[in-house]
């Protein structure tokens, strides 16, 4: 029997790039990963650098950065979470974005979200530190997560042409494979937890 989804694609997936850095590598592999994502994901970035720190006093009136955080991602199909890993976790940025995300209590934007997390640094162990950190965050935040394809990618620049598409074949071939697989993980979670509204 043939899977059936709760809606046809294509599927809208909310980019987040925890740096917020202009120099990021992790924002160019994000651009990198939107240009071989298949045709039926439509990936735009959510911006996260211009929230204050979240503050639960704001929990009753939301300045309107946090709002419009909460309603890019309330109206993604699923999210992509491209990262560095700082102090073997993640960036403040990035931690700050979920807080305002996810609270106050009962209004969390990440629940039942399909997820997929990857990132890149210099390092030969690309951020998979700090990705478990993540993921345990996330999780307390019940947002499904794909588990079957980890990406801790050592960024070499050149890898990558001036625009961010990815030259090295092996790269390219990989980041396909993980973005297809990302598809079919939006599909699979979209269909099991169909999302409200």
């Amino acid at each position: 029997m043939a899977d059936t989804y709760h809606h046809e694609p294509p599927y809208t997936i909310g980019v987040i790039c925890g740096s917020i850095a202009a120099s990021s590598i992790n924002r160019r592999l994000a651009n990198a990963l939107i240009k071989l994502a298949p045709e039926a994901l439509q990936c735009s970035f959510i911006e996260i650098d211009t929230l204050d720190l979240y503050d639960r006093d704001r929990d009753d009136n939301y300045p309107p950065e946090a709002v419009a955080l909460k309603q890019s991602i309330l109206d993604a199909d699923g999210i992509l979470i491209v990262t560095p890993e700082y102090n073997r976790s993640i960036p403040g940025a990035l931690k700050n974005a979920i807080d305002w995300a996810s609270r106050p209590y009962g209004e969390n934007a990440l629940s039942r979200k399909p997820v997929g997390i990857i990132g890149a640094s210099p390092g030969a162990i690309g951020t998979a530190v700090g990705q478990q950190h993540l993921k345990s965050i996330l999780s307390y935040c019940n947002a499904p997560m794909m588990n079957e394809i980890e990406a801790y990618i050592t960024f070499k620049e050149e890898d990558y042409a001036e625009d961010d598409t990815v030259t090295n074949e092996s790269t390219k071939e990989f980041l396909q494979t993980y973005m297809r697989t990302f598809d079919d993980f939006v599909r699979r979670v979209l269909t099991v937890l169909p999302q409200q509204g």
